[in-house]
């Protein structure tokens, strides 16, 4: 369930005069900036930045981004993107990052539905003028080229169906794989990146099964360089994305100095969608409030604005 909560609201025009209200003065009305655009749909903050661009002739995120921030700015930009759009930039940040972020590229391409997958792929050529695939390819090499390009570029099955011979052929592939530590990696790679979600989570409980063990726990005893680290991201988030999505907010909570990118991304792209079951794992995995996990660990205006995605009332 999602954490947002959304008010009434009045009409996008009046939004964009308050906002356009806030950005008066010296320095903006942070405050102001939030109650509004942090109690929107995705919907609303559209038809917001539209009717904000026809009174003002101006783009609402550029306005914004000349207005405020640091976090608190990165932070709202997303948030203010289509979803389609704001996974392309988060995407392409994650290539251009000097120590390339594979992880979050693996992340969008095994959380995200085949038609939402492939929006992105559709909106990554319209803001970039090149493919998604393309850029992937001309920064990756080897295995981790193989399995991150055929990853962002998988359009998979999303039916119920499920084949039980190919679960056990396929739960020894993995095994056999895992257990040499250079085994048949293109097996793997073909697995992973053509069948169904739900074909795989039945061969990933097979694997636990016959092994006693989950494919994630065992491939973390491997994972020391990219290519294994991206094998057991695509795997975690294709058995349980709730569960990755609370470790990356544990890890960058518990981080010395909080990872704001990863909290940043989780609450941004999850608080419309699953945030509200991400919090309660949290809270069972640490015992502690996400709310007061946040709070003790951030400040200022971006403290505001995650707290209000997150749902806590004032």
């Amino acid at each position: 369930m999602a954490t947002l909560v959304v008010y009434n609201q009045t009409s996008p025009a009046q939004d964009a005069e308050a906002l356009q209200q806030a950005f008066k003065g010296w320095g903006a009305d942070d405050n102001a900036i939030i109650a509004i655009l942090g109690h929107r749909n995705v919907h609303q903050r559209q038809e917001i930045r539209k009717a904000y661009e026809e009174i003002y002739q101006e783009d609402l995120i550029k306005r914004l981004e000349s207005e405020i921030s640091g976090d608190f700015e990165r932070a709202v930009y997303r948030w203010m993107l289509e979803p389609a759009d704001r996974d392309a930039v988060l995407v392409n940040v994650a290539i251009r990052n000097g120590t390339i972020d594979y992880h979050v590229i693996a992340e969008i391409a095994c959380v995200l539905s085949a038609e939402e997958l492939l929006a992105v792929r559709r909106a990554y050529h319209n803001r970039y003028k090149r493919s998604l695939e393309e850029d992937v390819a001309a920064n990756t090499a080897g295995h981790l080229r193989q399995l991150l390009v055929g990853l962002v570029s998988s359009f998979r099955y999303e039916g119920e169906e499920i084949n039980v011979k190919l679960t056990q052929t396929e739960a020894n592939i993995l095994h056999e794989t895992v257990k040499e530590k250079k085994g048949n990696y293109e097996e793997v790679i073909r697995i992973l990146t053509t069948r169904s979600k739900t074909q795989l989570v039945a061969t990933f409980n097979r694997y636990r099964d016959e092994h006693g063990i989950s494919i994630s726990k065992k491939l973390l005893d491997q994972a020391s360089d990219d290519f294994h680290k991206v094998l057991h991201t695509a795997i975690r988030c294709i058995n349980d994305h709730k569960k990755y999505y609370e470790k990356v907010l544990r890890n960058a909570i518990k981080k010395f100095g909080t990872d704001e990118d990863g909290l940043s991304r989780v609450v941004v792209t999850r608080t419309e969608k699953d945030l509200k079951d991400i919090k309660e794992l949290y809270y069972k995995r640490n015992s502690v409030h996400l709310e007061d996990a946040v709070s003790k660990d951030t400040s200022g205006d971006y403290k505001k604005f995650i707290l209000t995605l997150l749902g806590k009332q004032d």
